[in-house]
């Protein structure tokens, strides 16, 4: 156990983040601890895909950006906390000692196994365990294919067991993005996994980090203000003994942390103020944030609950095959020409694919002072349950270059697409966490069984709060775009969309609270055809939408062309509303 706060460096948000990111913390201010976040709902997917490809189920670039630095992490004393083992944690383990055994180096690798539930479906399939969808309810014994992945959200202590018997590199598969914060946290303070008031803010903290540069002005609604956004830094997390935080980053790197860019990622990809987690159940309507210093953001000790009951499982299985295509028009008269094409690919289609979907993007300019101007773009995916089918996609794209509409053609620098891709669905589920066989296993050996909290969360604990809308008058005011005013931040959780919009400006909370009512956000967003789930947050100063069902079942299988809907939050900035009056 350690008085001071413990330095957390976060070094990869996505798979497919910024790869000289181990580069730049080494060079960067002191840690204790490197933590790298591969996961999400579409890589697991993707890794997926790729495992049944009969490559290797672990993220290969996550090693070889470890590799240069081993013999300056063993000389520090720094600790590696990383989720990139992705569906073979051991392997990934196991390679990782190679390359420390290659250098000379005496550096513990051990892995978190037990997320891996796929083999044992059956098995719960016996005991009475539905799996029933979480967007639809439904067993999974209805979803009508065969699953290839199943895994289970661990939660940190696990990676807290392996720092505590003297790994130094820790090799982790599907546990939650917080919880390889929430686990260094939780090894460098002693506590345990009852200790859940701590844990909410080590929680909170490694949900603020979890995504880079997502906390330091990457995608954030503020960013012409961000000095450095062509290169934005990676966030650091300070998380104290009583779990209280201060987000920042390394002060040679470009970026920002404000209480704004904090905020947004606080609300990114949340299912309301309680935010389950298999750490501990956190009240996010309790954070508080204060700007103390230049890209210093504290977050005050943050209310916590016991974990769940259940651990939330992520089911994929193969659904067919997809491919696509963009292609170009101009105007005028771009609508007639989107029904042609329409018409002319559903007659060479029709019959052999199960889905054509045809979208143009955006609008042409009145008098447009380019061609570009007047030029839109139209997206064009077709699926199948079979590749072969797909085989006649691009013949009937190609086609119609001289029997298409007027001016019909694609970017011609890009290659085009002729070979279909697999589809995966995703189908998400909850378990009992007890059923879970979640543990560790060190460089010889050696299992270690992950301690649990001695209690979990009562329904009434995991129950979202009501939150009453504003009952006053509506706003009155000049018309405004709500961007004017307002941030926003939108993620995916499953099928669903969330988006978080906050005013940076006390004097406009009661405003942002009436102009977003659950009414007036169905008129502004006509797309949102489900249940909108609407909450407040008021020390944020944040009104929190989950539209349900705008996702299809999940991002890896509907055919939105913001797949996962990371602009939804900018859309909805970009509607004319009543300002203040």
């Amino acid at each position: 156990m350690s008085a001071r706060p413990v330095r957390i460096a976060n070094v990869s948000g996505y798979l497919g983040d910024r790869v000289t990111a181990v580069d730049e913390a080494m060079a960067g201010d002191p840690v204790d601890v490197l933590m790298g976040d591969y996961l999400a709902e579409v890589t697991l997917a993707a890794l997926a895909a790729a495992a049944g490809r009969g490559r290797p189920g672990w993220v290969g670039y996550a090693l070889d950006q470890l590799v240069p630095h081993l013999p300056e992490i063993a000389r520090r004393g720094i600790k590696v906390v990383t989720n990139a083992g992705g569906f073979d944690p051991a392997g990934m383990a196991a390679a990782v000692r190679e390359k420390v055994v290659e250098a000379g180096l005496a550096l513990r690798v051990a892995h978190v196994g037990g997320d891996d539930v796929a083999a044992r479906l059956g098995e719960f399939h016996a005991e009475g365990h539905a799996l029933e969808n979480l967007d639809t309810g439904e067993p999974i014994k209805d979803w009508g294919v065969e699953p290839v992945a199943a895994n289970a959200y661990l939660g940190g202590f696990g990676i807290a067991a392996a720092l505590a018997a003297g790994a130094d590199i820790v090799v982790a598969g599907r546990v939650t993005d917080a919880s390889l914060t929430a686990g260094p946290a939780a090894w460098w303070h002693g506590w345990t996994p009852d200790d859940v008031d701590a844990l909410a803010g080590a929680v909170t903290a490694g949900h603020v980090i979890e995504c880079g540069a997502h906390a330091t002005g990457g995608n954030f609604s503020g960013f012409r203000s961000v000095p450095g956004m062509v290169r934005p830094g990676f966030p650091i997390a300070e998380v104290a003994a009583d779990g209280s935080s201060v987000i920042t980053k390394h002060a040679r790197d470009g970026g920002m942390v404000t209480v704004d860019t904090v905020t947004a990622q606080l609300l990114y990809e949340i299912q309301g103020p309680r935010y389950l987690n298999p750490d501990a159940t956190v009240h996010l309507d309790t954070v508080r944030l204060e700007q103390v210093g230049l890209d210093r953001v504290a977050i005050g000790p943050v209310t916590g609950s016991p974990p769940p009951p259940t651990a939330k499982v992520a089911v994929f299985a193969p659904i067919g095959y997809e491919i696509s295509t963009m292609l170009f028009c101009t105007a005028p008269d771009v609508a007639g020409k989107v029904e042609l094409l329409r018409a002319q690919l559903r007659d060479r289609l029709e019959g052999h694919v199960d889905q054509l979907d045809i979208t143009p993007l955006g609008v042409a300019a009145v008098d447009p002072a380019s061609q570009w101007e007047a030029t839109v773009p139209i997206r064009v995916i077709a699926t199948a349950r079979r590749p072969e089918p797909l085989l006649r996609f691009a013949p009937a794209v190609g086609s119609l270059y001289l029997q298409g509409f007027p001016g019909f053609h694609h970017d011609g620098h890009a290659p085009r697409a002729t070979e279909p891709w697999p589809r995966m669905d995703y189908w998400p589920a909850l378990l009992p966490a007890e059923l879970l066989d979640h543990h560790v296993v060190l460089d010889d050996g050696t299992r270690i069984e992950v301690p649990v909290a001695s209690r979990t969360a009562t329904p009434e604990e995991l129950a979202q709060p009501a939150h009453p809308e504003a009952s006053g008058p509506a706003p009155d005011g000049p018309v405004i775009e709500l961007g004017e005013l307002a941030h926003a931040r939108a993620g995916d959780k499953g099928g669903n969309s969330n988006v978080g919009v906050w005013v940076p400006d006390p004097a406009h909370w009661e405003w942002l609270r009436a102009a977003l009512s659950t009414e007036r956000v169905k008129r502004l967003l006509p797309e949102a055809a489900g249940r909108i789930v609407r909450h407040e947050l008021p020390h944020l100063r944040a009104v929190h939408l989950v539209l349900t069902g705008l996702l299809g079942s999940g991002g890896s299988s509907n055919l939105r062309v913001d797949q996962i809907g990371k602009s939804v939050g900018e859309y909805l900035r970009a509607k004319h509303v009543p300002g203040p009056g």
